[in-house]
């Protein structure tokens, strides 16, 4: 089966993100250096239901321009300040194939959690704090692809 992709916009990492335009703007920060990310998908619809109950966003389609690819992206400005992030050695994900982790903010990350089964995901490790930063939820999604959750509640 042609693999199918689906793109989605970093704008909203809630840790970091904030109303600081990029470098050329007066205050002279750098976007953080991740600024945009794909997650890949067998079945588009699928994934799309996953997201959008989950995320509590809904996706917007997104024109490829070489007619490749079929992408749903998270609406998001590209002249917003992107996402931070950082290494990290975790026993619940390893580098390599599948070794990225990408967090998506939300307003309580058990809420979020406790619908991801009915949307054909799995919970890897529920809500555990970490510490001033909040609490995290790592969950798979109906994909396959294992993400996580961020929210200070």
């Amino acid at each position: 089966m042609k693999k199918v992709y689906c793109l989605f916009l970093i704008t909203f990492f809630s840790l970091f993100c904030n109303e600081n335009k990029l470098e050329n703007q007066s205050n002279g920060l750098k976007p953080n250096a991740v600024g945009w990310f794909d997650i890949y998908v067998d079945d588009m619809e699928r994934a799309s239901i996953f997201y959008e109950k989950i995320c509590n966003q809904k996706l917007e389609d997104l024109v490829d321009p070489s007619g490749e690819t079929t992408i749903k992206a998270f609406s998001g400005a590209m002249n917003v300040y992107g996402s931070s992030g950082a290494l990290v050695k975790s026993k619940y994900s390893k580098p390599g194939k599948g070794g990225t982790l990408l967090y998506f903010s939300v307003d309580d990350s058990a809420i979020s959690e406790s619908k991801v089964k009915q949307f054909g995901g799995k919970v890897i490790r529920p809500k555990f704090s970490i510490g001033q930063f909040g609490f995290v939820t790592l969950l798979e999604d109906s994909e396959g692809n294992v993400f996580g959750l961020n929210s200070m509640k």
